[in-house]
This record gives structure tokens, sequence and C-alpha cells, in this order.
């Protein structure tokens, strides 16, 4: 993994919403990133975390050797990352994972996010806009204060929000608000908590494309810990064959 390896100087590291913050960083590391849905594994220079943070890649920018990554501060290792300041340097393996790819002959495509699963969704928004595809994007938050890059998502498409206690937007799920806009599509790509794919499979699960987030050891195949059981094969790494997988061959948990 060596080859996939970047000594990263932070640029910002800025507060969006609720508990979540927008990290830019820049280094010739973001060679290595291929395409949207791929991430970064982050080494936090500290004795209580031992073990790497994986972190999707929101954007990246060749020219500029940058790369974009939205975080929530859940623990120890997000706690400290928050703390972290520009001109400081952020030592990471990147452009891990099989990422999203674009069918082609594609229309209409839809973009299926839950809380910090909506930033994988964005590099692949301006891909798929530059590919001149109708884009439109379904979003779900806790509520009002937990959303973020809605305005950014606009430039590519419409954009629809759920909030679960109706503060903003529609109230219910991802999934009540495609029924009920009736919203139609030739393929989803979706990003969120396992609950919100869970249900993405049982309503379509011929047309999408799934990015799941697993806890994992080494984020490159070695250490098996993120192993899930699929239709079309023993298992899969989330780290190395996923994150992103075909909705087919999904298996529903529960």
């Amino acid at each position: 993994m060596a080859n996939k390896h970047g000594i990263m100087q932070i640029v910002s590291n800025v507060k969006i919403a609720k508990d979540v913050y927008k990290m830019i960083v820049k280094g010739d590391g973001v060679k290595y990133i291929q395409r949207p849905g791929q991430f970064v594994n982050l080494k936090i220079d500290n004795i209580e975390t031992y073990l790497r943070r994986p972190m999707s890649i929101c954007d990246y920018d060749y020219a500029t050797d940058s790369l974009t990554i939205i975080y929530k501060v859940v623990g120890r290792g997000t706690r400290l990352m928050q703390k972290m300041q520009p001109n400081e340097y952020v030592d990471m393996l990147i452009g891990l994972g099989n990422g999203f790819m674009i069918p082609n002959s594609i229309k209409t495509a839809l973009l299926v996010g839950g809380g910090v699963g909506v930033p994988p969704l964005y590099k692949l928004a301006k891909d798929l806009h530059q590919k001149d595809i109708n884009v439109v994007s379904v979003f779900g938050f806790r509520n009002k204060e937990d959303i973020f890059y809605e305005e950014e998502f606009k430039q590519f498409g419409q954009v629809y929000i759920a909030t679960d206690d109706g503060s903003y937007g529609f109230k219910g799920n991802v999934i009540e608000l495609i029924k009920e806009k009736k919203i139609r599509y030739d393929k989803y790509f979706a990003c969120g908590p396992e609950r919100m794919l869970d249900g993405l499979v049982l309503f379509d699960h011929h047309n999408g494309y799934l990015s799941f987030e697993e806890r994992m050891g080494c984020g490159f195949g070695a250490c098996m810990g993120c192993s899930c059981k699929v239709k079309t094969a023993p298992y899969k790494r989330i780290c190395v064959e996923g994150p992103v997988l075909e909705a087919s061959e999904v298996i529903v948990s529960g």
C-alpha cells in the first residue's frame, strides 16, 4: 500500500453543520484517486487512536492536488480531527476501495444520501452533470440543524430533503419521499446508514449501487475485519471489493 500513501497539508477545517466538519487537504497523494466513492484512511498521531480512520472522499481536484472530506464528530478520533489546524500535516492512505462506476446510456441518476453518507455522492454528482446526465438528489437528515450541502448539490439538479422530525422539507425517510414525489430514474447511487440501504434494496434491488460504511482495521484487505456476505460470493471486503456494491448482490440484514 506504500504506493497510495500521502502526507497531506491541511488547508482548512471548518464546521458546516451540527457536529459536522469539512476538511480540505492538499498534496500529490490526490493522484491515487481514480473515481468517486473511494476513501482515505487517515492516521491520527495519538497514542489513544491506534487504528487509522476511514473517511469517504467528498471531492477531489487533480489540478490543485486537493481533496475534501466531511466528517461528523462522534468519537475520540473525530474529536482529535476537529482540533487539527491549517498548515498541519496528516498521514493518509488515499484512493482506497472500489468507487462508483457510471453506466453507459443512463439519462437520469438518483442520488440518495443519509447524514454523513451525503459527501461521497458530491463528486459523483459533479461527474454525472459533466456527462449531461440528469441528477436528482434525495437526502435524509434527523432535523434541520443537521443539514449540509443542499445548495452545493443544487448546482447539478433537483434536490429533495427529508427530515425525521419534519423541521425541514419532507417529514419522513428518503424512500417515502421518493415514493411521494414519484421520482423516476435509470439508476440510483446511495450512501448512508445500513437501515436506509437495506430499505433501498427492498425498494429496488435491480438498479442501484450502494456505498457501505463499515468499521475496518487495515483498510486494504489484509485483516478481513470488514467482510460481509453477498449473493455473488462467500463474502466481499468493504475496503477492497467495496465500499460500493451493486444492489442485486446485497443481502438485507435482519
